[in-house]
């Protein structure tokens, strides 16, 4: 006959002898742990900025470059500046009855610039530029003397222009009143500089030298 306990813990499995602690892990050995994806709920993820097309590089050609294959580069347009100048002489070619004002450059290259003038004003600059003495005060002797009457400087002559054979000039004042610019015949302007006690500045556009056919006044 075989005897059953009736206490509880009597009838619970054997338990199995302690297995022996657990080693620590080899500092040395790397132990990745497992990478679980877990899925973002309710939460916006930004989207990237698109990126703008970028527009292709054109290449302008510059001004030493031509235009085109084969094209050769456009000729640079004179530049507006003045060159000094003095009077050098005023004569008259025969069978020609007009006086001929030659104009040159103070500096190198001592280019020339000549015009025809009347014969009444080849006279007057021919006296000036000489200075020449007359009975009685010539047409532009008597407009420096009221000039400097008034306190009124000659700042310069400048030759501005040319259509056809005709030449612009413009003559430069300075008085008590401010400075004014008026408008005249190089004929004139160059024999009022003349008369002035002060040597007066014949200044040249130089476009006039360098430019063929007619030049307009800027």
């Amino acid at each position: 006959m075989t005897e059953t306990s009736s206490h509880p813990a009597d009838n619970l499995p054997a338990q199995p002898p302690d297995s022996p602690p657990d080693e620590p892990p080899d500092p040395g050995a790397d132990e990745v742990a497992p990478v679980h994806e877990v899925p973002l709920q309710g939460v916006a993820v930004p989207e990237a900025d698109p990126v703008a097309p970028v527009a292709p590089i054109t290449e302008v050609p510059g001004p030493d470059l031509p235009a085109t294959p084969g094209e050769a580069p456009a000729a640079a347009a004179p530049v507006s500046g003045y060159r000094m100048a003095i009077v050098t002489s005023v004569t008259v070619d025969l069978p020609v009855q007009h006086p001929t004002v030659v104009l040159r450059e103070t500096e190198s290259p001592r280019r020339q610039l000549s015009f025809s003038v009347g014969l009444q004003d080849g006279i007057a600059i021919s006296h000036a530029l000489r200075r020449i003495p007359t009975p009685r005060p010539l047409t532009h002797e008597l407009v420096a003397d009221v000039l400097q009457a008034f306190d009124v400087d000659v700042v310069a002559v400048r030759l501005v222009g040319r259509q056809g054979s005709t030449y612009f000039a413009e003559l430069d004042l300075r008085g008590p009143n401010g400075r004014s610019v008026h408008s005249c015949r190089p004929s004139d302007a160059v024999a009022i500089a003349l008369r002035q006690p002060v040597p007066v500045p014949i200044l040249i556009d130089s476009r006039l030298f360098e430019v063929l056919g007619d030049v307009a006044p800027l």
